[in-house]
């Protein structure tokens, strides 16, 4: 190419149109918006382009550069505004306010499930999921491999599934034999 200020507009989109439309394309997955930020970055750019103030090797990565802050700015401003959302869509059952008895008697639910555990199978469980620690720590803590911290939290799982299970709303477990 020759200098910027010898060439067209026509020349210029020509020569790098697929390049930086797929780089748009590839951010936004979406032809109608990829479309709409490349065009606007060619008219960003366009009175740098003409002016010389780019080299025409450059010409690619500098029209990137503009799309990147237009999808950027453009992002910025729906992180903003937030999602919309409509009230219909909305099942406010979900979003209802929790009755404390319910949460209270699962709370007690559990600890009785627990409660039924092997010791060690409640400390794994205590302190992975109820104290957050990561496997290592646990490991470290209760001085097992962090193989075995997997293991127990696994059957400390299925055997406390099974327990709340049989589990009725008394309290008491119930036999089916």
């Amino acid at each position: 190419m020759t200098a910027a200020k010898t060439e067209s507009v026509e020349e210029i989109c020509l020569v790098t149109w697929e390049a930086v439309y797929r780089f748009v394309y590839f951010k936004v997955q979406n032809r109608e918006e990829a479309e709409d930020v490349t065009q606007e970055a060619y008219v960003k750019a366009f009175p740098y382009l003409q002016k010389g103030k780019v080299k025409p090797e450059k010409y690619v990565s500098f029209l990137k550069k503009i799309a990147h802050n237009i999808l950027r700015d453009s992002w910025r401003k729906q992180k903003r505004r937030g999602m919309p959302v409509s009230i219909d869509s909305l099942d406010l059952t979900d979003h209802a306010a929790e009755d404390p008895a319910d949460s209270s008697a699962r709370r007690q639910l559990i600890e009785q499930g627990l409660a039924r555990l092997k010791e060690e199978q409640r400390t794994v469980i205590e302190m992975r999921i109820m104290q957050g620690y990561s496997v290592a720590d646990t490991a470290r803590r209760i001085n097992k491999s962090e193989e075995a911290v997997r293991v127990l939290q696994h059957r400390a799982l299925h055997t406390l599934s099974g327990i709340l299970a049989d589990i009725d709303h008394t309290g008491e477990a119930n036999t089916y034999e």
